[in-house]
């Protein structure tokens, strides 16, 4: 009865009745009126997410207009989740509608980056399945379909209206301070009005009849209830005069006959769920559960963009970050198990996932925290596989050739820690063997070391290395080091910084470093193993003792204590 008395009260609807005696016979459409209560109802019913109603299907619909943004990818990503995660399966859909802006090439893109994510689709455009096609440009048949069905029913209509007058309409909306909804006469035309318009071949749109009174609730399954009223919308056009569909429309029709069961999807989405949601009760399908995931933000707290820096996977990827860091990184800004841990695997988060565990407050994309967490990841990597990548890359660049030696996974064992990125390898190794003892010389920073008699050290250390003595303990390994470095220091009458710090500028040219005695190690080793490539700028042991005993070091102490030219010669 009460379905009855609202419907009574209705404009459109008594139209309707008027043009079409059948219109009794029609009432399922009729009950969108009070969609309010209907579909608050049913998203109640579907809000535990643990207990979906039927089969988990989710998709993730991207559009082909750019590169896969960092907020596109941790939306898959939730998607991906919650299908693993409750036995469902992964949609992959292509938004292609944008015909001026979609590109073929930033959707093989697109599709490369959720693949080098590791986020395998169960269905898509590559790898069809039973609900295709996958990309909307192909399915507009399917769109004027559902077109035509929704005007036999009622549920839209034919507008004539030309731009001058839709530009008028939202003019005078703004005049009265009113919402810019439509109030062409196209919505209450007559038959013979609407047959006089066709035969002049004038273009006309299809708008979707939205009830004047009324509201409009789901319960967001990380929002909460969410409320619209149907005034404030309007009549909306489902499909333009050129032929080509909204975006709201594709996506409903899509979401429905795919059937789709939950539709995770970016918070900048939520507005558009009034239109959709009138469509699918139009249409008669029933309404997936929502859940609206909140935006990435910038350290300054706005939406995150190209003007803080690198936004794509793709640039991640050329940064050198891996896939297993940007996924667990992208999980955790805005969801988190309920305990202190950070560190997931891709197969951790697919058992720990939940919706109701995702917070509807924005979060913030770190980027240093990025890089830190992919170091974990890096350092996490089985060791012969870390070593194998640092050889590799190496290699690729052209700082080390082919060797038996063993000098790369030595390198890589004495570099590791220090490294985040795979592309910072390159950097780590080549200043592992460089020699900067002019410039470490005559920085400030350096001054306490120089002026701590490091002359008497430089004079003892060239003796060492002169006699051999130093050479044979490099050769002896890590306890033939630190029996020379103890006699060393005794001799000198030195020990722990007064002895280390000198040592390490003199044989590094460098004031910090990884391990001294495996960084000497090592130096030495690739002067006689053949590994280290010329592109490198290695520095060999003999090299560096002959710029040592070049230094005038009490023209060097006067300089610091005075600056004036530099007593230091460069390395030749």
């Amino acid at each position: 009865m009460a379905a009855t008395t609202l419907l009574a009260g209705s404009p459109w609807l008594r139209l309707r009745l008027r043009l079409r005696p059948d219109a009794h016979a029609r009432r399922p459409f009729a009950r969108h009126i009070h969609l309010g209560r209907a579909l608050s109802s049913r998203a109640r019913a579907r809000a535990s997410a643990a207990d979906p109603a039927g089969p988990v299907r989710v998709r993730f619909a991207p559009s082909p207009t750019g590169n896969l943004h960092v907020g596109g990818a941790r939306t898959a990503l939730f998607n991906y989740l919650f299908a693993r995660s409750n036995g469902g399966r992964f949609v992959l859909r292509v938004e292609d509608t944008d015909l001026e802006r979609s590109t073929r090439k930033s959707e093989e893109a697109v599709l490369a980056d959720l693949a080098w994510l590791g986020l395998q689709w169960d269905e898509g455009p590559d790898v069809g399945g039973e609900f295709g096609p996958y990309r909307q440009s192909e399915r507009n048949s399917l769109y004027k379909e559902y077109t035509e069905k929704l005007l036999d029913s009622g549920a839209v209509y034919r507008c004539f209206c030309s731009n001058e007058e839709l530009e008028q309409m939202k003019e005078v909306a703004k005049q009265r301070q009113l919402p810019p909804v439509y109030m062409g006469k196209w919505a209450t035309a007559s038959d013979v009005e609407v047959e006089q318009e066709l035969e002049k071949g004038t273009p006309y749109t299809y708008r979707f009849r939205v009830p004047k009174e009324g509201s409009l609730k789901i319960n967001d399954l990380i929002r909460g209830e969410v409320s619209w009223n149907l005034d404030t919308l309007g009549d909306f056009v489902i499909m333009r005069s050129n032929g080509q569909p909204v975006y709201n429309f594709c996506v409903t029709v899509d979401d429905a006959t795919m059937q789709i069961s939950h539709v995770i999807r970016a918070e900048e989405h939520l507005p558009n769920t009034l239109r959709q949601a009138l469509i699918y009760k139009a249409l008669g399908f029933p309404m997936p559960s929502f859940a609206h995931v909140s935006l990435i933000l910038a350290p300054d707290k706005s939406k995150l963009s190209k003007r803080h820096g690198a936004t794509s996977v793709g640039q991640y990827k050329e940064m050198g970050y891996l896939p297993q860091a940007m996924v667990n990184y992208l999980a955790l800004l805005g969801w988190g198990d309920g305990t202190e841990t950070e560190f997931f695997t891709i197969d951790d988060l697919v058992e720990k996932f939940t919706i109701n565990r995702v917070n509807k407050s924005g979060a913030v994309f770190d980027a240093t925290k990025l890089r830190w967490m992919n170091g974990q990841h890096l350092r996490s990597f089985p060791t012969d596989e870390l070593i194998k990548a640092f050889e590799d890359r190496w290699k690729d660049t052209g700082i080390l050739q082919e060797s038996e030696s063993g000098f790369a996974k030595e390198a890589a064992e004495l570099l590791k820690d220090g490294i985040d990125l795979i592309t910072e390898a390159d950097a780590a190794l080549t200043n592992l063997l460089s020699y900067p003892l002019e410039a470490t010389l005559s920085s400030d920073k350096a001054k306490t070391v120089v002026q701590d008699k490091i002359s008497e050290v430089a004079s003892a250390l060239i003796s060492a290395y002169d006699s051999g003595e130093l050479t044979q303990a490099l050769a002896e390994g890590r306890d033939g080091w630190q029996k020379w470095v103890k006699g060393f220091g005794k001799s000198l009458k030195r020990k722990g910084k007064g002895l280390f710090m000198p040592l390490r500028v003199l044989l590094t040219g460098k004031l910090h470093g990884p391990d001294m005695g495996s960084s000497i190690a090592l130096v030495h080793k690739a002067g006689i193993c053949g590994a280290v490539t010329p592109q490198s700028n290695f520095v060999t042991l003999d090299e560096r003792f002959r710029i040592l005993k070049e230094v005038d070091w009490e023209s060097l102490v006067k300089e610091q204590e005075s600056p004036s030219e530099s007593a230091v010669p460069a390395a030749s």
